[in-house]
């Protein structure tokens, strides 16, 4: 039996069906970009926080001293906000450390209710001069995946940016 469209009944139906189910789907929705929240905004934290807001990211930004990054946000447009560490942690479940390793024990003892669950991606290296040689050399002997995790208890941590200069991160984005 032929149909209107001079098809048989059993595609003019099929093709029908689909047609109406796929009026009746919603629309492709574009995946809701993640918001990140970035302890440390100076060149890694700057940079590879700036590449995020060009992808899209919502990102707060957080300083002991969230007035002095007015600049840097300011540049960065809409989708950069500034804060305290506090804030950044309730603004995202995602954040990035980007500080020296030594400020990694205060940090989680000062916010470990607040850290808990979060996904931290690690962006320190523990440099003896720089952090102290005890806590370099407690990463260096055991591992500074574990001993992030020693000191971030709760989050889950995954080391990133920690190989790769700053100036990478900056490469036609706004130096932080």
């Amino acid at each position: 039996m032929k149909t209107l469209l001079n098809l048989p009944r059993r595609a003019f139906l099929v093709s029908g069906g689909a047609w109406i189910m796929a009026a009746c789907l919603p629309a492709r929705a574009q995946t809701p970009k993640r918001p990140i929240g970035i302890i440390g905004a100076g060149n890694i934290g700057g940079g590879v926080g700036s590449l995020w807001i060009k992808a899209g990211h919502p990102v707060m930004f957080s300083s002991r001293v969230p007035d002095e990054l007015a600049d840097m946000v300011a540049k960065l447009g809409p989708l950069a906000h500034a804060g305290t560490v506090a804030q950044a942690l309730a603004f995202a479940d995602v954040i990035l450390v980007a500080v020296p390793y030594a400020a990694l024990p205060q940090i989680g003892s000062d916010y470990a209710a607040q850290l808990k669950g979060k996904i931290v991606l690690d962006a320190t290296n523990a440099v003896p001069t720089r952090d102290g040689a005890a806590i370099a050399k407690e990463a260096d002997e055991n591992g500074i995946g574990i001993t992030t995790q020693k000191y971030l208890p709760g989050t889950h941590v995954v080391r990133a940016f920690n190989i790769t200069g700053a100036n990478v991160f900056c490469q036609g984005s706004e130096p932080a």
